[in-house]
């Protein structure tokens, strides 16, 4: 577990001209030959673009960086057992695009990626602990840069699940990315998926730099994640999912906007969006914005929430032993 603290700490603190899209896609190779459990595939643009990931595509395509979608896989268990998805939101600098940023510490917007090194840094942990599962890592890897090909406020997209998006602010870039990875996670048959993201602002004002906001459409996946949490000393607290929240999505022009026309509830929206394309499994966001840096004189990651999801994980895998005894007997 401190090998992918560490792993997720040296990827995060790295400056964003080293730690690209590309850079991050070469670590998961870099993983996958240093540990035979692991096989790693990346999707290029134009693949994802055959695909139709057009809320993912819209952010990268004001950076000179290209979009990478990359997977790295664990399966360790039964083929029959359905796989544990992470998926970590990897905005590798995040400018916030036509909806620029303020100056102000607008360096730490390299730490953006710490979803996708969250997932990179519990990948590795599995792999040496040789759990006894099926993980599969989806991290979509994207600069949300101001460039003349960039997405524009009041653009739509249509996403990989067929629904449109009305971009009405571009620095509300992370759901776009995660909203595509989430569907292609369908194709995986998942058992649950979390996904880690940097993701509001709004969640630092609500809970402060302590805890991982925590929602979830399924109660038992929440209180497994809670009890990881406690267990690991690396807490969650749960927010609301309610459908109240739903119609602040509303759009006159596209199925759904990115944002809300205020900022009330601004992490529970965001996660709202997300819910939207996370239908068809059980699902839990863990938004890390509070918690995955700290600023000031300590500045640097912190390795959260590594532990917590090898704690999750290491509970599934005693889980599959019970049920696996139970089954001898």
């Amino acid at each position: 577990i401190a090998a992918g603290v560490k792993l997720f700490k040296d990827l995060g603190n790295l400056p964003p001209n080293l730690c690209t899209p590309a850079f991050l896609a070469e670590q998961a190779r870099v993983l996958a030959g240093e540990f035979p459990a692991l096989r790693t595939t990346v999707l290029d643009e134009a693949e994802m673009e055959r695909l139709g990931m057009g809320a993912l595509l819209a952010v990268s395509r004001g950076s000179a960086q290209p979009a990478q979608l990359i997977r790295l896989e664990h399966r360790q268990g039964p083929a029959t057992r359905k796989p544990q998805v992470l998926v970590g939101k990897g905005v590798t600098f995040d400018s916030g695009g036509i909806s620029l940023k303020p100056g102000e510490g607008m360096d730490e917007m390299k730490y953006d990626m710490c979803g996708a090194a969250s997932v990179l840094g519990a990948l590795r942990a599995c792999a040496e602990l040789q759990l006894p599962l099926n993980v599969i890592g989806l991290i979509p890897a994207v600069e949300n840069m101001p460039g003349g090909q960039a997405a524009r406020p009041g653009d739509i997209v249509t996403s990989l699940s067929g629904q449109t998006i009305e971009i009405l602010n571009t620095d509300a870039e992370g759901r776009l990315i995660l909203c595509d990875a989430l569907t292609y996670a369908e194709r995986d048959e998942p058992a649950a998926v979390i996904d880690i993201a940097t993701l509001t602002g709004a969640c630092i004002i609500a809970l402060g730099r302590h805890p991982h906001g925590l929602f979830s459409n399924h109660p038992p996946l929440a209180h497994a994640l809670q009890s990881a949490g406690h267990t690991a000393y690396d807490r969650v607290w749960e927010l609301p999912l309610w459908d109240d929240y739903q119609e602040a999505l509303d759009s006159n022009f596209a199925d759904m906007a990115n944002v809300a026309g205020n900022r009330d509830g601004g992490a529970i929206i965001a996660a709202c969006f997300l819910s939207r394309f996370a239908k068809k499994f059980h699902w839990a966001h863990l938004d890390i914005a509070g918690t995955a840096w700290k600023s000031g004189k300590a500045k640097g990651a912190t390795g959260r929430p590594v532990p917590l999801l090898v704690q999750y994980l290491l509970d599934r895998a005693a889980e599959a032993e019970r049920e696996g005894d139970r089954a001898a007997h």
